[in-house]
């Protein structure tokens, strides 16, 4: 039971620290000073502010005690004369005699938020009258703000001292705490400038890599910070260099492999239709166009669209040249969308994607809904939703597969290779979003593309 209750407390004060480099950075600085001025302070107060407190107060306890003796011996008004102006000439003692006068009978409290500080100089002062004294004394450390009011009962009446409020306790202990406050306020401004410069070169280093892995390119990004920090952003250069380099080469290679291919295909098609119709003839000419539309797939897959520049589009007008292009093949589909819904994205890889969403819900379904809203955490939701057989939720994942065939659960469909789920989730994620399946309302499949606020700049 205590493991677990030591575990329960571990969890619950690890949710409690920050999560960013920042705040931790900041906590690792700040929190050790913060705890050493407290210490220091706390030592300051016990072992000196109310050592000093209480000598000062022991000294005045004394004074007063010699004041009420030496009026006990002879208490006569020349001789009290002569006792005040002494005590006023060498310690600084205000001494009144109030004849017929008696202590009060309650204390007066210090106000709230000063009684933790008024605590110890009251106890202290209470100490000390009372071991210097033997008559009922009264005091008052709050009524006036330089002095320190002191009653004592003696015979006839109260002596009334007012001692200056220095001479009861050391008045310089605020000081002390306001200047550990002030350097605990620097030395925490310093630490958050610091650190904030090299958290904000981390954090350079990490949107450039995101900008990088959704297909964007950062001209602008230059290493910063501490040597660790620009070692890791010039290896981050290196490596986008290389990336890049062999985009380029692979682009290059695919090029070069669309042309090698088609132009022997161009040949067997002219020389197809050249010659006399048969039914050889036309099954050779079915398997050519199945040939290159499978040739243009894996060239997609492959080239992706990197390249282009995202731009701020209308959903609505996306969706409807989406619809129009799936209406020609002779699928049914209809859109719901705000006509002011727009989000910043890659036009021509997003429309690619969604085709490629919606023509496979048409193959395996006769009814395609394609819906688009904003999502409450920010960015757009687009959902494809089909009336088919579907596909069981642990095949989900697998439909993405490069080349992947769920024949047993959906019609194959004779013209694709089983890249255009791939194709659609390659793009979804290179906006920074990313595709999911679940069960349609409809019945069948539903396909839901999700996408950020912004998408990124190619």
């Amino acid at each position: 039971m205590r493991l677990v209750r030591s575990r329960a407390f571990g969890r619950w004060l690890k949710r409690q620290l920050p999560s960013t480099l920042f705040g931790r950075s900041l906590l690792i600085i700040v929190l050790p000073v913060a705890l050493m001025q407290v210490a220091v302070t706390w030592i300051f107060f016990d072992a000196h502010w109310q050592t000093v407190t209480s000598r000062l107060s022991e000294g005045l306890a004394g004074d007063i005690a010699w004041a009420v003796e030496s009026y006990a011996e002879d208490p006569t008004d020349e001789e009290f004369a002569k006792l005040s102006a002494r005590a006023e000439e060498s310690m600084g003692l205000s001494i009144a005699l109030q004849p017929g006068r008696v202590l009060p009978a309650t204390r007066r409290d210090a106000p709230a938020p000063l009684e933790p500080f008024f605590a110890p100089i009251d106890r202290s002062l209470e100490r000390a009258l009372e071991a210097r004294l033997d008559d009922p004394f009264w005091f008052d450390t709050t009524r006036y703000p330089a002095y320190v009011d002191i009653r004592v009962a003696v015979p006839g009446g109260v002596m009334r001292v007012l001692a200056p409020r220095d001479r009861a306790f050391a008045t310089q202990g605020h000081i002390f705490v306001l200047w550990m406050t002030l350097a605990t306020v620097l030395l925490t401004t310093v630490a958050i400038l610091f650190i904030r410069n090299q958290v904000r070169a981390i954090e350079r280093l990490a949107n450039a890599a995101e900008a990088f892995g959704r297909g964007a390119d950062v001209p602008t990004f230059k290493p910063h910070g501490a040597r660790e920090v620009r070692r890791a952003a010039h290896a981050f250069i290196d490596m986008r260099s290389r990336i890049q380099r062999h985009i380029d080469q692979r682009t290059t290679l695919l090029a070069s492999v669309s042309h090698d291919l088609r132009t022997p295909l161009t040949r067997l098609k002219l020389a197809l239709a050249l010659a006399e119709p048969s039914k050889r003839n036309e099954a050779m000419k079915k398997d050519l166009a199945e040939m290159e539309h499978m040739i243009d797939e894996y060239l997609a897959f492959a080239r992706g669209e990197g390249g282009e520049a995202s731009e701020t589009v209308r959903l609505r007008d996306l969706l409807d040249e989406v619809r129009e292009g799936a209406r020609r093949a002779g699928a049914r589909v209809s859109v719901t969308a705000d006509p002011e819904l727009s989000a910043s994205v890659r036009p021509n890889a997003l429309k690619r994607a969604l085709s490629n969403l919606v023509m496979n819900a048409a193959v395996h379904g006769e009814r395609v809904e394609v819906a688009a809203r904003p999502r409450p955490t920010g960015g757009v939701e687009i959902t494809v939703d089909d009336d088919g057989p579907g596909i069981p939720a642990e095949q989900y994942e697998d439909a993405f597969k490069a080349f992947g065939r769920l024949d047993e659960a959906r019609n194959q469909n004779t013209k694709g290779v089983g890249l255009g789920l791939a194709i659609a989730r390659d793009v979804a994620r290179g906006h920074g979003g990313d595709i999911t399946l679940d069960r349609s309302p409809l019945g069948g499949l539903r396909a839901v593309v999700r996408l950020p606020g912004s998408a990124p700049q190619g």
